[in-house]
């Protein structure tokens, strides 16, 4: 339904999209892992541990500017209920951190620990995931 127009007012015929974000530009794709061989690959590549989850990475080298993540919580976290919570503030974690923190080309796999990942407050596993990033790049330079 249209809003009513002015009297003084005429329609006009043009379309105006609105502006794209300049951040989601200069930042890299996030993209879900979903093959068992890709969580495999990042397993045997580097770890970070971190108080609230344990980080898997390693860098693709194929020339894709994707950044990859995928989670992952055992039944040592507890019932369905519990693991799928974890793996919803895994999610979120790293909705903020990695288009910041994370490298184009880079596969990441955030493991859930028990009863921690469910119960740490929000803010300590922000900054358990930037300081894990950090750790990471900073080996894969030296």
């Amino acid at each position: 339904m249209t809003p009513p127009m002015d009297k003084g007012t005429q329609a006009t015929s043009q379309v105006t999209s609105a502006p794209q974000a300049v951040s989601a530009l200069a930042q890299p794709k996030l993209t879900k892992i979903t093959k068992r061989a890709e969580f495999l690959r990042a397993a045997n590549a580097k770890r970070q541990a971190a108080p609230g989850f344990l980080v898997q990475a390693r860098a693709r080298n194929d020339g894709d500017l994707e950044l990859r993540v995928g989670f992952t919580c055992s039944k040592k976290i507890g019932n369905a209920v519990a693991r799928n919570r974890a793996k919803r503030r895994l999610r979120a974690v790293a909705r903020a951190i990695l288009p910041h923190g994370g490298l184009a080309g880079w596969d990441y796999v955030l493991v859930g620990r028990p009863a921690v990942t469910t119960v740490r407050p929000f803010e300590d596993l922000c900054c358990d995931l930037t300081r894990a990033l950090a750790l990471i790049h900073t080996k894969s330079l030296t």
